[in-house]
């Protein structure tokens, strides 16, 4: 009887024994996972961000290129990305993108510079006022700004007064300095002047500034042979004909390896023979007058006479036909290719098969077919690889890099001759990349789908919850019940 009585009394101390070791066990499994989370919290810290970062936004706004990579990979010298920004005014966007150009070599340095600290720093680089989140990347002895709004790109709200930023182009900015900085031998490009050439578009003119290509206007007049360094020679939108003799020039340039690039179409005085007759040589004719389709498909805005030409797969064009962009040409002139010659002729843009040759040129009263109009379907851009190496890239319209056309294209034209520009000229890893969208696409769901999903996560999926503890912890005492 005592001896029960002894046994039972030792029952709790026996129970209170094995609380303290189950209590000092949590104890210690606890502080173990503690440290190993804390040493994994450590560890992925020093991670890159490229390893520890994903980005699942539609516009891939927090990814970089293939053609950055290349850029940064190749380095051999150091490169310093200064940041100019006031504290805690920094821009979640760009930190996460320089974070990923740190963390892909050890070339590239990202260094902050507050403009409150240190107040006269970017009076080294620019004369400008600076604002926030702008860049200085720099390189040995040369460097380039690179303003915010080269960065964020967008337009004035005239109703706000604000500006509104629709695209984000860090990424294309960033890389391209990055590579100006660390190429000594940049590729250079005449434009011709002298028979009332227009300037080339800004946009059009930023994109190739962007692309590291230095632009140099060029007289023919007043040479005696074409520079050697001219990688190409661009003719834009000229208004008056060309002379036989800086015609011979052009032809024994390209004969021999050099590069051109013409955007010509018709003039009021008619079509610019001389000019044209540069093609001649290689099967490729001009036809009189202007461009009109009969074709609804193939012109734009109701105007027969701004084409929606068919694009040929070509490596100027693939680009574009994969992301289905469709390029203007408004006023073209009309080619006949014959190919009866040793050169490799591409059409690039044609009409329809029902376009014709207004003969009336700027003169035409209707965009019916008259008397004296020459049927299509017509050429209105070729690719002209010669037998010795050079190249002509054609395009038979004056006005379609203009910036409202490249805008009504949504850059597609600019895009066009860019590509044009770089198979003339050699492909070269900083490429244009495209700007990323910052119109974001937003879940649209009826109040009904929406009442049952808060109903779902407020008060049902709580309360199962709930429920499942309350069950473990009944069981659980249960167990232990039947085990004592």
């Amino acid at each position: 009887m005592k001896w029960h009585k002894k046994q039972e009394a030792s029952v709790p101390a026996v129970n209170n024994r094995i609380a303290m070791r189950g209590g000092s066990y949590s104890l210690i499994i606890s502080a173990v996972v503690l440290a190993i989370l804390i040493v994994l919290n450590i560890m992925v810290t020093a991670l890159p961000t490229t390893l520890t970062k994903y980005d699942i936004s539609s516009s891939q706004l927090y990814s970089i290129t293939s053609n950055t990579k290349a850029v940064v990979n190749n380095l051999t010298q150091d490169v310093t990305i200064y940041w100019i920004v006031q504290a805690d005014a920094e821009d979640d966007i760009i930190q996460n993108l320089l974070d990923k150009y740190e963390s892909l070599s050890s070339y590239i340095e990202v260094v902050k510079k507050n403009p409150d600290v240190f107040p006269t720093f970017t009076q080294t680089y620019t004369s400008e006022n600076v604002p926030n989140n702008s860049l200085i990347v720099e390189s040995g002895e040369r460097y380039r700004y690179v303003p915010y709004d080269d960065i964020y790109q967008g337009e004035m709200n005239y109703y706000t007064g604000g500006y509104n930023y629709t695209e984000f182009d860090g990424e294309g900015a960033i890389t391209s300095a990055i590579d100006y900085v660390t190429t000594e031998d940049l590729p250079v490009v005449y434009t011709l002047e002298g028979h009332g050439e227009s300037e080339l578009p800004s946009i059009f003119a930023e994109q190739v500034e962007k692309e590291n290509i230095e632009v140099a206007s060029l007289s023919l007049l007043t040479i005696d042979e074409i520079p050697e360094d001219a990688d190409a020679i661009v003719i834009y939108s000229p208004t008056s004909d060309i002379s036989e003799e800086e015609r011979d020039m052009l032809a024994e340039y390209a004969e021999n390896g050099g590069k051109l690039m013409v955007m010509a179409g018709p003039t009021e005085d008619g079509t610019l023979t001389t000019l044209y007759s540069l093609l001649s040589a290689y099967g490729v004719e001009a036809v009189d007058g202007i461009v009109v389709e009969n074709d609804r498909s193939h012109y734009a805005f109701g105007y027969p006479y701004v084409l929606l030409p068919d694009m040929a797969s070509h490596a100027i064009t693939d680009s574009l036909i994969e992301s289905n962009y469709y390029a203007i040409l408004p006023i073209a002139q009309g080619l006949s290719v014959n190919g009866s010659t040793d050169a490799t002729v591409t059409e690039l843009l044609t009409t329809s098969d029902v376009s014709f040759c207004k003969a009336a040129g700027f003169s035409l009263t209707t965009y019916e077919k008259e008397e004296g109009d020459t049927d299509g379907p017509f050429a209105v851009a070729v690719s002209i690889e010669t037998a010795n190496g050079g190249g002509i890239v054609w395009f038979a319209s004056s006005d379609f890099l203009n910036d409202m056309y490249n805008a009504y294209s949504s850059g597609a034209n600019g895009d066009l001759a860019m590509n044009a520009l770089s198979s003339l000229i050699g492909e070269r890893e900083a490429i244009a990349i495209r700007s990323k969208s910052l119109n974001y696409n937003y879940l649209t769901i009826s109040d009904s789908t929406s009442t049952v999903l808060k109903t779902l996560m407020i008060g049902v999926f709580p309360l199962l919850y709930l429920g499942i503890g309350v069950c473990v912890l009944v069981v659980r005492k249960k167990v232990q019940n039947e085990t004592v």
